[in-house]
Order: structure tokens, then C-alpha cells, then sequence
């Protein structure tokens, strides 16, 4: 009876042990499947849409740039690329490879066979359309991650080539022509610094331009000029299309209403081209006038700004040296960013806004204005101006002379014309530039001005005629100026 009673009381500890277990498992299963369908239910929903779901961005076409006669100064033009879609492909492993020798036959891109686990490895290394590996190692990745996504073979042929290619595709499975439009410029390097160039989109602004709907690696934003400065005007809005998508990849249908892409606003410049290729083959020039005249290279850059004094408009803005946009219109080459990045004349720099210079006689235009407005000259008044001043400086009217407070002032004819420029009116002294008249109007000089503008004054109509302080041009990167 003893041991009956001891094996009992063992067989009902056990039993308590395994409800318990079996307790704590169905709770366990149970906090699981609420945890998964009902406080999690919208993550796991959103996981699931997006496992068969795809946006397809389609880009916008980007705004032409015009000048005031209607010249097409920025464009966009075709560009093909040649596409494989690894899906599409024939089944027979000696049709895909006798379709890859006849496109690398024609477009020069090496059909990579024998395809090997070295070559499949080195292709790994290079990015889409670069030069290097073979059709079959590129179409071999594009495989192996998403067998219906096109795989780009080579980019930016020639619409000569491209239309031979269309013609072969209905005998190449797989094989497709792709049309993207490129930026092109024209009238090149005449206006290049002010209708700047296109390049990729920077990490450091990859986040805030992907919330805008741009797609890195893809899409181009500007990088200088009216490209940079008018970017949210010209850029225009992408399209999207959701879709439903298989294991594989392949598109199944529409989700959502697909939205049509928005094109970006063209723009009407104040530039006048014509104008603007006068003014620069006035400056070159100009600069190789006196550089022979010197017998040596004396200038090596300069600009020319042609304005609508009423209006402000700029008609001609002339910048040299420049550079070629049109070379950084597909992709920037590194070599020539290079070249450019390290010539001393810095020809990436807009100089008529961004370089600061002594004004030199520029600045007699503001003496002027506050010499006729403050009553100190008036506009017919005749003044003396000899070929230079001779001034004592003085601390106090009883003070003698010494030679070595003796300064001259000299104008800028004083080599060829000792005697200056004699006899002149008021609007003679902007006329000749003469350095000597300008000197009375803003100091004085004796009984002939007594009292000049003064410095004081100067710095006022300086200051009213916009020095120190960026016009607002909408170009980038305008200094204050001195």
C-alpha cells in the first residue's frame, strides 16, 4: 500500500509540472499572435505591401533656358542607351551568347566570354556603363539580383548607332533601346558661366532632395549659374507609378493611378546673345591687344557687363576665362574638373560677381554723382586740370613746407601729356577719366574747388550707389564687393 501511494503522489507532480508548461506555451503563443495581429498589425501589413509592391519614378523633363530673343541657350536633347533584361534572354545558352557577340560587335563593348567566377568578380567593382567588364558578366549580375530589370550595357551612342540597334533588336531577345533626355547648351562655353552646368545629386543633400521626389544616382540638379540659382523653377516635378510586382520581379500591374510627371518652367533671361559674342570678341581682343603691346602676357582675364541703366537689366555678361559646359553635360569628366579646379585664372569662377578688384575709375562715376548733387562742381563749370597736383601736406595753416611733405598726384596721361588736360568741363572729366579733376572734386584744391565732397560724403554716395553690398543678381556665390 506504501509504495502504491508514494507512485501516485509522483505521477500528479508531474502532471502539475506539464500544465504548467503547456500553460506558459499557450501564453507564449498567445502575447505572440497579439503581439503580431493586433499591436503590430500595421508593420507587419506595410511589410507585406511592400514585398510585392515597386515605385517607379518617371523622371520630369527639365525647363529650357531662353534669352531675351527667344535663343535657346539650354535644352534637352536624346541620349540612347543599350539595355539587356536578363528575363527576356532566349532559354538556349548559344543564342544569349551569339546575341552578346553581335551587340559587342557593333557597339564595341567586349561580349565577356568565357564567362568566369574571376571576371563575374572583377565586374563587381564597376558601376553601370563604365568601361570594363563584359555584356555577359553585367547581364550575369543583373541576373542574379533582379532578373527583370534592365541591365545598361553602354551609354550616350550616337543617334546613328542608335537606329541600327533598333533595327537588330526584333532579332535580339532582351535587347532594348532606352531614350533619356541630356542637357545641352548651345551656345557653350559664350555663356557658360552664367547658364552653369548639371551634375549628380550630393550626399549631403541626398536625403533632402529623395523627400522632394528626386532619385540620386538618376536625377541631375545644377551646379552652377542660372542651373543652380533657378533650380526649383527649371527641375519640374517627377512621376510615380506603384505596381505590383512577383517573386521575381516581373511588373504585374498598377496599384495606384499612375502620376504623370510635371515639367519644370522654362526661363526667359535678359541676355542678349548677339550682344554677348560681340563683348566677348571685344574682350579677347582687348586683352591680346595689350599683351602684344607689352610683349608679354600682362592680362589673363577680364570681364565685360553690358547694362540697362533704367531698368538694371543685365544684356551681356562676358566672363574669361571660361570653360566648356557642354563636356560636363552627360558626366564630369575628372581630368578636365581637374584642369579646371587647378588653373590660377580660375576659369570656374564667375569674375564679373565673384572676384573682388579695386574698383580704379569706376569709382569716379560715385565721386561724380555726389559732386553735381552736393552743389560742389556744376555741370558746365570749367576746371583746371594739369598733368598733376602738388601737395604740402599741412596739420595746421601756419605749417612751413618740407620737401618731404611734398606728395604729387599725377593723371594718368602725365607721361604722354606733361600739361595734362588742360581747360575742362565737369562732364569732360568723365569723358577724358582724368584722375587730376577727379582728385579736386573729391578733396578741393585751392581757390579753384574749395570745398571738395569730402570723405565723408564720398562714403555716403558710395554706399547709395550699391558698394559693399551684392547687387541680388540671381546668380550664386555674388560677393559684397569692396
Amino acid at each position: 500500500m506504501s509504495s502504491v501511494s508514494q507512485s501516485n503522489r509522483f505521477e500528479a507532480w508531474r502532471f502539475v509540472v506539464m500544465y504548467i508548461v503547456i500553460a506558459l506555451a499557450l501564453g507564449a503563443l498567445l502575447t505572440r499572435m497579439i503581439s503580431l495581429q493586433v499591436i503590430g498589425q500595421q508593420e507587419w501589413l506595410d511589410l507585406a505591401v511592400e514585398n510585392y509592391t515597386k515605385s517607379i519614378s518617371n523622371p520630369a523633363a527639365r525647363g529650357i533656358i531662353y534669352d531675351r530673343n527667344g535663343f535657346i541657350l539650354a535644352r534637352n536633347v536624346a541620349s540612347y542607351n543599350v539595355l539587356i533584361t536578363p528575363a527576356d534572354l532566349p532559354d538556349d545558352d548559344a543564342d544569349i551568347e551569339n546575341i552578346y557577340r553581335e551587340v559587342s560587335a557593333i557597339t564595341g563593348v567586349p561580349d565577356g566570354l568565357p564567362l568566369t567566377e574571376q571576371s563575374i568578380e572583377d565586374a563587381k567593382i564597376f558601376s553601370a556603363c563604365a568601361p570594363g567588364p563584359g555584356i555577359a558578366q553585367m547581364v550575369f549580375l543583373g541576373d542574379s539580383l533582379a532578373p527583370y530589370t534592365p541591365v545598361k550595357i553602354i551609354c550616350n551612342i550616337n543617334e546613328d548607332l542608335a537606329r541600327s540597334i533598333q533595327e537588330k533588336t526584333v532579332d535580339w531577345p532582351g535587347v532594348t533601346l532606352d531614350v533619356e533626355p541630356v542637357r545641352d547648351y548651345p551656345t557653350g562655353s559664350l555663356t557658360a558661366t552664367l547658364i552653369g552646368f548639371l551634375g549628380p545629386i550630393p550626399a549631403s543633400l541626398e536625403t533632402e532632395l529623395r523627400a522632394q521626389g528626386f532619385v540620386p544616382n538618376r536625377d541631375k540638379i545644377g551646379y552652377a549659374g542660372v542651373e543652380d540659382s533657378l533650380q526649383a523653377i527649371l527641375a519640374g516635378k517627377n512621376g510615380q507609378r506603384v505596381i505590383q510586382i512577383d517573386v521575381a520581379g516581373k511588373e504585374l500591374r498598377n496599384i495606384d493611378p499612375p502620376i504623370d510627371p510635371v515639367a519644370g518652367n522654362n526661363v526667359t533671361l535678359t541676355i542678349d546673345t548677339r550682344l554677348q559674342a560681340v563683348a566677348q570678341a571685344s574682350l579677347l581682343q582687348e586683352i591680346d591687344f595689350w599683351n602684344k603691346f607689352y610683349g608679354k602676357t600682362r592680362i589673363s582675364s577680364g570681364v565685360v557687363i553690358a547694362m540697362n541703366p533704367k531698368t538694371g537689366e543685365i544684356l551681356s555678361m562676358v566672363t574669361y576665362p571660361t570653360y566648356e559646359n557642354n563636356r560636363m553635360a552627360r558626366i564630369i569628366p575628372s581630368y578636365y574638373y581637374q584642369q579646371l579646379s587647378t588653373d590660377p585664372r580660375n576659369p570656374l569662377l564667375n569674375i564679373a560677381i565673384s572676384a573682388e578688384f579695386p574698383p580704379g575709375s569706376v569709382f569716379k562715376l560715385s565721386t561724380a554723382t555726389g559732386a553735381i548733387n552736393e552743389g560742389v562742381v556744376t555741370k558746365d563749370q570749367e576746371i583746371f586740370a594739369p598733368g598733376k597736383l602738388v601737395i604740402c601736406q599741412k596739420f595746421s595753416p601756419t605749417d612751413t613746407c618740407p620737401p618731404r611733405r611734398v606728395q604729387e598726384y599725377v593723371d594718368h596721361i602725365v607721361d604722354e601729356r606733361p600739361e595734362g588736360f588742360g581747360i575742362v568741363r565737369f562732364t569732360q572729366c568723365i569723358a577724358f577719366s582724368s584722375n587730376v579733376c577727379f582728385y579736386q572734386l573729391g578733396g578741393g584744391f585751392e581757390d579753384e574747388i574749395k570745398e571738395g565732397l569730402g570723405i565723408s560724403r564720398l562714403q555716403q554716395y558710395a554706399q547709395a550707389l550699391g558698394y559693399n553690398r551684392p547687387s541680388g543678381i540671381q546668380l550664386r556665390g555674388e560677393e559684397n564687393g569692396l
